[in-house]
């Protein structure tokens, strides 16, 4: 099939990816459809008179020839949906894009494929959950899809550029630009290992109705979405919402009631729309996997502070991070608290069980 036509068929007027798909169906190629007499398109199902009338086949031709100069310039990969290449899993839902432009160099049906999804305004405990279950997940040869905005959809990325994980972000717009522009430099990381998926050619704009759009792909190319914190009407429980009615697995981390951005998570869990998560094993155990041949065997599992306030998480992760035993002087330094109040916030998340005291006033993490 000719590139040049499959990518016209992105710039046909009320032409969505049912009916391009119905008239490849029907004409057998792209190419076919600008070449046969245009009254034959009207045979077409679902195109009707005003479709008909609105055809601007010549147009879309002229603006595809300018896109293919693009396309070649920057080094951007077109996938049409019957390309074996093209996403598996995305391709058996039935409103899955037509075609898609892909920048770097990701499997995108790769063995098992998680969506990270959450708020643009991640609190602490949001990205420590994040951190956590991206490094949980390393064992098992993930690829980890999120939408590259602020937020939860960040911090997932770059944990996976830390630990050198394969990573795409999906985005609402033409590759001819980034938004939010403060990831650029993160997204050109991710193009080593991993990179960046859209339907949109060059010059869309980030409008308000692409992003539920582009939610539906970070929900259909994905074995599973994890919600990480969601507020009740963020995008977030729309790619959820999605998941759910391609029949895909959904899950996501509990929060303190009351808390605004653990109020679309709580109400996944209660009214059964995603499975809960206190553990980021509880994740691969759900799916089923085990981990990849020669990575590490430990049995230890990481329980999530859920519980902890944005201080204790603080406190939590720098004493984690010390992987030896912290004293109280050093932490109460690097946590800039004053020394009465640490003690008592130390002996809480002791009671609670996130953490041990040692002898000479050292911490460890349980």
């Amino acid at each position: 099939m000719s590139i040049l036509h499959q990518v016209a068929l992105t710039y046909l007027k009320n032409v969505g990816p049912t009916i391009a798909k119905s008239m490849i169906s029907h004409f057998g190629s792209a190419e076919r459809i600008f070449t046969v007499p245009k009254g034959k398109l009207l045979g077409v199902p679902g195109i009707g008179p005003k479709t008909f009338e609105l055809l601007n086949l010549s147009e879309a031709l002229r603006q595809a020839e300018t896109e293919l100069k693009f396309i070649e310039k920057n080094g951007i990969d077109v996938i049409f949906y019957t390309d074996p290449r093209y996403p598996k899993r995305l391709k058996i839902c039935n409103d899955s894009p037509v075609l898609l432009f892909s920048k770097g160099n990701a499997d995108l049906n790769n063995q098992r494929i998680i969506s990270v999804v959450g708020t643009r305004n991640a609190t602490e405990y949001g990205k420590q959950l994040c951190q956590q279950l991206v490094e949980e997940l390393q064992p098992y040869n993930v690829l980890i899809v999120s939408g590259l905005a602020y937020g939860i959809d960040v911090c997932a990325h770059k944990e996976c550029v830390k630990l050198d994980m394969p990573t795409v972000g999906v985005l609402a717009h033409g590759l001819d630009k980034l938004y939010p522009s403060q990831n650029k430099a993160i997204a050109e990381k991710m193009i080593a290992n991993g990179g960046l998926l859209t339907e949109y050619p060059s010059g869309t704009i980030p409008d308000r109705e692409n992003f539920p759009q582009r939610n539906r792909i970070v929900a259909g190319i994905a074995d599973a979405t994890v919600v990480i914190e969601a507020s009740v009407k963020g995008g977030a429980l729309i790619t959820a919402e999605i998941a759910n009615s391609y029949n895909r697995d959904v899950f996501t981390f509990p929060g303190r009631v009351g808390d605004e951005f653990s109020e679309g998570c709580n109400f996944l869990i209660r009214h059964n729309k995603a499975a809960i998560l206190t553990n980021p094993a509880d994740l691969a155990n759900s799916l089923g996997w085990e981990k990849a041949e020669g990575s590490s065997n430990t049995d230890h599992q990481l329980t999530l502070p859920i519980d902890l306030s944005t201080e204790e998480l603080m406190i939590f992760d720098l004493i984690r991070q010390h992987k030896s035993p912290l004293a109280i002087d050093d932490l109460t330094i690097k946590a800039n608290i004053p020394m009465s109040q640490l003690a008592m916030t130390l002996l809480n998340m002791e009671m609670q069980g996130y953490i041990r005291s040692l002898p000479g006033k050292t911490y460890l993490v349980n």
